[in-house]
């Protein structure tokens, strides 16, 4: 039991370590890494992601439902999804709540500033969310993984400028991607078998579309709107019982 639980949440504990260390490093650094160092850490980072995204992708393939192609499934649930998430404004109403809040805490110092700052970009983003989800469903901690690298780089230049508060955004990721960990974690106890589950498969594919347009955001190759298609997760495994519930009916 205890096994499954660190297996379950492992990326977020090393999400959690990769803020604290980087923290560590931006405050002895003091803003002293070159901008041109940055920008190729950034651009590696991008083009590992792409190349996660689309080995995520590729899941769909093995999510046949009768003889409804996964690759259909997945089709469907990213354009639909993504329409869905256009018209509910996800985007648009993520970016206003994190300047918002931005304002609200600027008069607060430097600490709740950069707590601030910081607890946004780490946790309101597809990745979180896909990665949380990923991680509780099969034990895959990849995706988190490379989130916790690009966190712990960022950690480094935020805490150089924002000083401690930074490091206790680290609290804020513990609660919410693990309680996305955890929370998917308790939905897979439900399935026979969730690493080779059509549905999980499904989840995982088009989350790694999402994955593959943070990559071209990073190499700043398109500016893709990827929260938009975050209802696209939840379609995904519905479209595959639909299509199944049909081929069982012909």
């Amino acid at each position: 039991m205890m096994l499954s639980f660190w297996q379950k949440t492992s990326g977020t504990w090393i999400n959690v370590f990769t803020i604290l260390v980087g923290s560590g490093v931006g405050l002895s650094l003091r803003g002293r890494l070159a901008p041109a160092m940055q920008e190729v850490l950034t651009q590696g980072l991008g083009l590992f992601t792409l190349f996660l995204g689309t080995q995520m992708a590729s899941a769909m393939m093995g999510a046949k439902a009768g003889a409804v192609d996964g690759v259909i499934l997945g089709l469907v649930a990213i354009v639909l999804g993504g329409l869905m998430g256009e018209a509910l404004r996800i985007e648009t109403n993520l970016t206003r709540l994190g300047d918002w809040l931005k304002k609200s805490v600027r008069g607060g110092g430097k600490f709740t500033e950069g707590f601030v700052a910081t607890s946004l970009l780490f946790c309101v983003g597809p990745m979180a969310i896909v990665g949380g989800l990923s991680n509780g469903l099969t034990g895959d901690a990849r995706l988190l993984t490379v989130k916790a690298v690009m966190d712990g780089i960022a950690a480094v230049a935020f805490s150089s400028t924002y000083g401690v508060g930074v490091s206790f955004s680290s609290v804020m990721i513990l609660g919410y991607q693990g309680g996305l960990s955890l929370m998917a974690a308790g939905l897979a106890g439900g399935l026979p078998n969730p690493g080779s589950d059509p549905r999980v498969a499904l989840i995982s594919g088009v989350g790694g579309l999402m994955v593959m347009g943070i990559g071209f955001n990073l190499l700043e190759v398109a500016l893709i709107r990827v929260s938009s298609f975050l209802p696209a997760l939840f379609l995904a495994p519905i479209l595959y019982t639909v299509a199944q519930s049909f081929q069982s009916r012909g």
